[in-house]
């Protein structure tokens, strides 16, 4: 697939805010006063596992600046997200890291769920999640942005369709 951008249109989700992986119960809450030191250890931890050539920090006033859902297991801190609002009905996922400390657990998708049942809860209408990688499309509401819509020389946000699976 080539680069698309990507939502969750969050009228079309009814996922849990409880998190049951097929490795264990994971609690998901957010993080009041998160400690960069801490994050930035599991970023590294991310970073290294994917062999990323190059990544950008991530600076303490974004932890600040942003919503922070930390993910935990058996009391640890194993992952967190870091999600911003735009108003009161869209938000985006800017960054989703987790130490690999136990692979089976798939947190990715496991974490996306609980964000999709957060925001949901509290009136928004779409999460962004940046590109529109194969393994989000498992997500309810799961929607790619088509080309850009022109009307009357402006882009309009309604370009937005789900996407159309392959798979059988």
């Amino acid at each position: 697939m080539s680069y698309s951008y990507a939502r969750i249109n969050l009228e079309k989700t009814d996922y849990n805010i409880f998190i049951n992986t097929k490795a264990g119960m994971i609690l998901g809450e957010l993080i009041h006063w998160p400690c960069s030191t801490q994050l930035n250890k599991i970023y590294y931890k991310y970073c290294n596992y994917h062999k990323f050539n190059s990544v950008m920090p991530i600076f303490k006033s974004e932890y600040q600046d942003n919503d922070i859902h930390g993910y935990y297991q058996q009391g640890k801190l194993i992952a967190f997200s870091m999600i911003g609002t735009y108003d009161d009905e869209n938000a985006e996922c800017y960054q989703f890291a987790w130490d690999y400390e136990t692979p089976k657990l798939q947190l990715g998708i496991a974490s996306l769920k609980h964000e999709c049942a957060y925001y949901k809860a509290r009136g928004y209408k779409y999460l962004y999640i940046g590109g529109a990688d194969e393994y989000k499309e498992q997500i309810d509401g799961f929607e790619i942005m088509s080309p850009v819509n022109w009307i009357d020389s402006r882009w309009t946000i309604d370009g937005f369709e789900r996407i159309q699976s392959n798979k059988s």
